[in-house]
């Protein structure tokens, strides 16, 4: 998804750990464009500005421009790397955007609507997948897809196919692939029933077992008298 964003970069010579700390302590990342037949070009960007753009809406979709000889390029985040300790961004991969090129993406899927399948037959509804793939020019790139799922009864499913694609999108998560379901709960009160009834038997044996174990003493006793 297009965003009005710039974000302003440093192009940088040299590379290397000792880069990359003089970097951070200046307070910006280490990054890298490339893409659409150019040459890679090491960068230095701003983590503060690269968060907020992962954190939006259109997240990793987002495509912004990066300015850094003068000339805007339109790009994308498709990589990234923190720090597991402290939080912070390591380095960034950024990938230049030819607005006439079809590219691939990975969207959520949300949901509205209560199915039928629970709110009046008493089933669960389960998540199974929360995006699909697609590939689509990249103005073209949704934020999100939305589905109403209200209509789905026990035992049915929304599957890929089912999300509504629209302009220049082609799917390429499998059609078949289930991204939500109802499914019945009454499996799990016929599994407990069903582990009474075998239960059941094995107490009963066990009774007279201890039944006869009682009695035998008692015959053993009336002979004695005799």
């Amino acid at each position: 998804m297009r965003r009005d964003i710039k974000l302003t970069a440093e192009a940088r010579d040299s590379r290397g750990k000792n880069e990359a700390r003089r970097l951070r302590a200046r307070g910006l990342t280490p990054a890298i464009a490339y893409g659409a037949g150019t040459e890679p070009v090491a960068l230095a960007v701003s983590p503060k500005e690269i968060q907020a753009i992962l954190r939006s809406t259109s997240g990793q979709n987002t495509i912004f421009n990066v300015d850094f000889d003068g000339q805007p390029s339109p790009v994308m985040i498709v990589d990234w790397q923190h720090d597991p300790i402290k939080g912070r961004l390591l380095h960034v991969d950024l990938k230049r955007i030819d607005p006439n090129k079809r590219m691939t993406a990975k969207v959520p899927v949300h949901t509205t609507g209560v199915p039928v399948g629970v709110k009046i037959q008493g089933g669960l509804f389960e998540t199974i997948n929360r995006e699909i793939e697609i590939e689509c020019l990249p103005d073209d790139i949704p934020q999100d897809f939305t589905v109403d799922v209200s209509g789905l009864s026990i035992g049915q499913s929304l599957r890929g196919a089912d999300v509504p694609l629209t302009g220049s999108m082609r799917l390429l998560t499998p059609a078949d692939s289930v991204l939500f379901h109802v499914v019945a709960l009454r499996a799990v009160a016929a599994d407990t029933t069903e582990t009474a009834a075998v239960a059941e038997p094995e107490v009963v044996k066990k009774g007279k077992k201890e039944e006869e174990a009682a009695a035998t003493p008692a015959k053993k006793d009336e002979k004695k008298k005799k």
